[in-house]
């Protein structure tokens, strides 16, 4: 399977409405090179370091209207999407979400940020619940992550042991923290013996500044492509055979001891 990853400094305004219309632009880019998935970066939609009363105001409901003209994207172009987006959550808190539509439009996963950052991200977010739900894509199991999720071994370790072979990770990493590209993401990626499509965004925002390098962590280790810093459509192919052979060969997951963890952990 071929995807691409977006790598956007977003409308400068953070209109919905305009980062749809990138959206789509992004769509008909990576259909007509053969991907069969673009992933956006983290709070897509709306822009990220916004604050929490423009965050309020841009949230919609995960069948929103920026879901449904999202899901007329996916239709039209045949590419499943996934983005991040701000979400108005049934009980009325706000979630930083991401969204995974198939191609014929239809919602398989919606996941909130479990792990918040700092002050900016708990000024604006309620923390989402860490399920590791599993959707089906074209032969691959597919679940996501948000950003600082993927910090955590755990987190990734979780949607591995539900049987994930590729990890969404739509994100806002800023510097200095090219590490999480550079080292971490492969890091899970060979550890976890799946794909990690990490989608970041570029340019500045406020006081921070994103750093780009999307990636896609190689289960075999490294990242099978590296962007640079500016704006980019970057594409990767996701081998089924590459997967196979990590399984194979890396004996991390069939070596995992839990009856020692949980002893050594205890309550912590």
């Amino acid at each position: 399977m071929r995807i691409a990853l977006l790598q956007t400094a977003g409308d400068p305004q953070n209109r919905p409405a305009a980062n749809l219309d990138r959206l789509e632009e992004a769509a008909a880019r990576a259909a007509a090179d053969g991907a069969r998935l673009l992933v956006a970066p983290e709070m897509f939609l709306s822009g990220y370091n916004i604050g929490a009363q423009a965050a309020g105001v841009a949230a919609e409901t995960v069948d929103g209207p920026s879901a449904a003209r999202a899901a007329d994207i996916a239709r039209r172009h045949g590419i499943a999407i996934c983005y991040g987006y701000p979400e108005r959550g049934e009980d009325g808190a706000v979630y930083n979400s991401a969204l995974l539509l198939d191609r014929d439009g239809k919602s398989l996963l919606n996941f909130r940020k479990t792990h918040l950052f700092g002050d900016l991200d708990r000024a604006m977010f309620a923390p989402g619940p860490g399920t590791a739900e599993i959707a089906a894509l074209d032969g691959y199991r597919v679940g996501i992550l948000i950003c600082y999720d993927v910090e955590f071994p755990e987190a990734v370790r979780a949607l591995a042991l539900g049987g994930a072979d590729l990890v969404l990770v739509p994100t806002a990493n800023m510097t200095p923290y090219d590490a999480v590209s550079l080292f971490v993401v492969p890091a899970r990626a060979f550890e976890s013996e799946l794909y990690v499509a990490y989608a970041n965004r570029c340019g500045s925002e406020g006081e921070l500044d994103y750093m780009g390098l999307s990636c896609v962590g190689n289960p075999n280790g490294g990242n099978l492509v590296l962007a640079g810093d500016g704006e980019e459509l970057v594409f990767a192919d996701l081998d089924p055979e590459r997967l196979r052979q990590a399984r194979l060969l890396n004996t991390h997951m069939r070596d995992r001891r839990p009856e020692i963890y949980a002893r050594q952990l205890g309550d912590r």
